[in-house]
């Protein structure tokens, strides 16, 4: 029996953040262990611990072409069967030419197909709407895409409350932390005045160079640590976590970790939106919003505040916060996204 050929489009980079290449990753990871030969096409630029998580897992690397022509070209030469196309910046016309060429098409999506014309869509949102016909859409957060290092952690059972005197807080803002949210959501966790002991992963050497300068007050503590491959173990150990509302709410969520989010970019806007009506995760609001000046700025930071606050002291509310996030994401989804995959292109699903 012929091997499948997966190839994985998307890019990495100090600007474009890893979500692209980490979900994708997460794919990949379950059809190789299908026996699937699984390749990247694209670049993953400044960030030395993505390239080492694609390196650790055997899968080859090669540029990323940008026009369907190209695309189709390399997509032939590689001899691919299918090809999951995860980009916000790639020309939408390439899915049509794949699919013409007769190379299946998956394309991971967040709330708009970009006009692409894919075999699948993946939308793994909470709330995830009808953007293509239902048998061409996986929607909602039952195909979420997650890593091994995230499934191996997750409990059998959500978080009892745990009171504590000086909880632990992870802050973590995506793989590049793009946006600087760092500094900022670090002030607001040491304005609640709280006894924490605060690990913050700083993505950037600025960024670190800003927290060097804050002053925690009494019975807080500030850790800056780089960008780490056992992120995972680090939510598993914290009794909250300050994050972006990226793909890293889904690891939140299948891990039971009580967080508080911010929506650090337009684009993450609706999920965020949804997750904090669910009461799946506390809402801090809108970075721009937090970092503004005049009394819109103050506001929007004094809520922030006052919501950390009352997670900080209270374990009942971060246990309630835990248990709907643990129930929501069950971390079979990668496994429900490759069996459609197989069955588009008429392969077994082996597990």
């Amino acid at each position: 029996m012929r091997t499948l050929r997966v190839g994985l489009r998307c890019d990495a980079g100090a600007h474009r953040g890893v979500g692209h290449l980490i979900r994708c990753l997460a794919l990949g990871e379950e059809f190789l262990a299908r026996n699937a030969h699984v390749e990247l096409l694209g670049t993953v630029a400044d960030v030395g611990w993505a390239a080492r998580q694609l390196a650790t897992r055997g899968i080859p690397r090669h540029p990323g072409p940008n026009t369907p022509g190209e695309l189709v070209t390399v997509a032939r030469e590689h001899q691919l069967d299918v090809l999951v196309l995860d980009s916000y910046e790639l020309d939408p016309a390439c899915a049509g030419a794949l699919r013409a060429a007769g190379i299946h098409t998956l394309a991971v999506v967040d709330g708009d197909t970009r006009g692409q014309d894919a075999d699948l869509y993946l939308d793994q949102n909470l709330g995830a709407g009808s953007i293509a016909e239902p048998d061409r859409l996986l929607a909602g957060t039952s195909y979420v895409l997650l890593r091994r290092e995230v499934l191996d952690r997750r409990p059998t059972a959500p978080r009892p409350p745990t009171p504590t005197d000086r909880p632990r807080v992870l802050a973590f803002f995506g793989g590049t932390d793009a946006f600087g949210a760092a500094p900022p959501l670090t002030r607001l966790l040491l304005a609640t005045g709280q006894p924490l002991d605060l690990t913050v992963v700083v993505a950037r050497e600025s960024i670190g160079a800003e927290l060097a300068t804050l002053r925690p007050g009494p019975q807080q503590t500030v850790r800056a640590v780089p960008p780490t491959d056992t992120l995972p173990d680090l939510i598993a150990t914290a009794d909250l976590v300050v994050s972006a509302a990226g793909t890293s709410t889904w690891e939140l969520c299948c891990l039971g970790a009580p967080s508080a989010l911010v929506c650090v970019v337009d684009n993450q806007r609706d999920s965020y939106h949804r997750v904090i009506r669910e009461g799946v995760a506390a809402g801090l609001g809108e970075l721009p919003g937090l970092v503004a000046t005049g009394a819109s700025g103050d506001t929007a930071r004094a809520n922030a505040v006052l919501t950390l606050r009352e997670l900080l002291t209270s374990a009942e509310h971060r246990a309630e916060l835990a248990a709907r996030a643990w129930a929501l994401v069950d971390g079979r989804g990668r496994a429900r996204v490759a069996d459609a995959v197989q069955a588009l292109v008429g392969a077994p699903a082996a597990h």
